[in-house]
C-alpha cells in the first residue's frame, strides 16, 4: 500500500512538472486555401518547426493545420472551425484580399489574433504580416528592364487571376515599365502559378511573338518558361525572370541563364508565427503594423538573387531536393527586435 502511495505521488509530481514545463501555452490555426505547389507545403512546414522552436524558451506552441484546395467559402469554413476550437491566433494564407473582413471580425469578438501572410487583407481586424507584392513584382521588373537596357518587346505570363498576390504583383510590374517608355508589353497570360502551364504558354507565345527580348514570369511557371525558351533555341536571345526553387538555380548556374528572381521566401508564415507569439505574449511593435494599401501591413524584406549571388543561393540549397525554395525568416530573436 505504502509503495502504491509513493508511486501515484511520483505520477502527481510528474505530472505536474510536465504542466508546468512550459511557463505558457498558445494554439495556433494556420490556413492555406490552395496547395499546388510545393511552396506552400513548405510554407507550413517551416511554420510549424518556428513553433517548435518556443519549446526551447518554455513557451508551448501547438499548430492547428487546415491546408487543401478550397474556394473562398471554403478557406472562410478554416476560420470558423478555428474559432470553434477557441484557437489563440489564426495565421491565414488569403484566398481573397477581401472577402474575409466578417469572418475576421467574428474572430476578433472572439478574442483571437487574426495575421495574414503572403497576400494582404482588407480587415481592420487582421494585420499583415509578408512581403510588399507590389514591390516583389517592381523588383523583377526593374532588373528586366536594367538587363534589357530600357528597351524591347516583353510579355509577362502571371499566377492565378484575382489572387490578391497576383494582382499586385502585375500592379508593380506594369508602372515598372510604365516607366520604361521603349519597352512595350506584347502580352500577359495566366498559368495559375503551374510549371507545366508555364511552360505550355511560353511555347505558345513564342510562336506568336518569336521576336519578344524579354519575360516577366512569376515563381512557380519560371523553369517551365525557361524549358520553352531552351527548347526554342533562344537562351541567348532573350532575359527572363526566374525561380528561388533548387532544381531550377541548379539550371540556371549550368546553362548560365540570363535570369534574376526576386524571392517571396516560404519563410514567411514561419516569420507570422513568430510575430504572433510575441503579440500574444502582450508584447507591443515599436512601429505599429500601418503600411500597404490598407493600413496594416508589417512589411518583411525582399531578397533578390541574380548572377553575382546565385552561387551563395545554391550553397544554402545543398542537399535539398530539387523542388525546395530558397528561403528565410524571422528568427524569434529577429521578431524580438520589432517590438518595444
Amino acid at each position: 500500500m505504502k509503495r502504491f502511495i509513493a508511486f501515484a505521488m511520483g505520477a502527481v509530481a510528474s505530472m505536474a512538472i510536465s504542466a508546468s514545463a512550459f511557463a505558457e501555452t498558445f494554439k495556433i490555426g494556420l490556413s492555406n486555401g490552395w496547395v499546388g505547389s510545393e511552396w506552400r507545403t513548405q510554407m507550413i512546414d517551416e511554420a510549424k518547426a518556428a513553433a517548435e522552436k518556443w519549446k526551447e524558451r518554455g513557451v508551448d506552441v501547438e499548430v492547428s493545420v487546415q491546408s487543401a484546395n478550397v474556394d473562398v467559402p471554403g478557406q472562410i469554413a478554416h476560420v470558423r472551425n478555428f474559432i470553434a476550437e477557441g484557437v489563440d491566433a489564426i495565421i491565414i494564407n488569403p484566398n481573397s484580399p477581401t472577402a474575409f473582413d466578417p469572418i475576421f471580425a467574428q474572430a476578433k469578438e472572439a478574442g483571437i489574433l487574426v495575421i495574414a501572410t503572403d497576400a494582404e487583407v482588407s480587415s481592420p481586424d487582421a494585420i499583415y504580416v509578408g512581403i510588399d507584392q507590389t514591390a516583389w513584382g517592381a523588383a523583377g521588373a526593374e532588373w528586366l528592364a536594367k538587363t534589357l537596357d530600357g528597351k524591347g518587346k516583353v510579355v509577362a505570363i502571371n499566377g492565378v487571376a484575382g489572387h490578391p498576390a497576383n494582382e499586385m504583383r502585375v500592379a508593380g510590374y506594369r508602372q515598372v515599365f510604365k516607366d520604361h517608355p521603349d519597352i512595350q508589353i506584347v502580352n500577359e497570360v495566366n498559368a495559375n502559378w503551374d510549371q507545366a502551364q508555364g511552360q505550355q504558354a511560353m511555347q505558345n507565345i513564342l510562336a506568336t511573338y518569336p521576336d519578344i527580348n524579354g519575360v516577366f514570369v512569376q515563381d512557380g511557371m519560371a523553369a517551365g518558361a525557361w524549358k520553352s525558351i531552351m527548347d526554342a533555341g533562344k537562351k541567348d536571345q532573350i532575359a527572363a525572370t526566374g525561380e528561388i526553387r533548387k532544381d531550377f538555380i541548379d539550371l540556371w548556374i549550368k546553362e548560365d541563364l540570363n535570369s534574376g528572381a526576386t524571392v517571396n521566401p516560404p519563410g514567411v508564415m514561419a516569420s507570422a508565427l513568430n510575430v504572433a507569439v510575441l503579440m500574444l505574449q502582450g508584447k507591443e511593435l515599436k512601429e505599429p503594423a500601418k503600411a500597404g494599401q490598407y493600413g496594416n501591413a508589417l512589411y518583411l524584406p525582399i531578397p533578390f538573387i541574380d548572377s553575382e549571388n546565385v552561387e551563395e543561393a545554391a550553397k544554402q540549397l545543398e542537399g535539398k531536393p530539387g523542388y525546395y525554395s530558397y528561403t528565410s525568416s524571422l528568427s524569434i530573436e529577429e521578431a524580438e527586435a520589432l517590438f518595444k
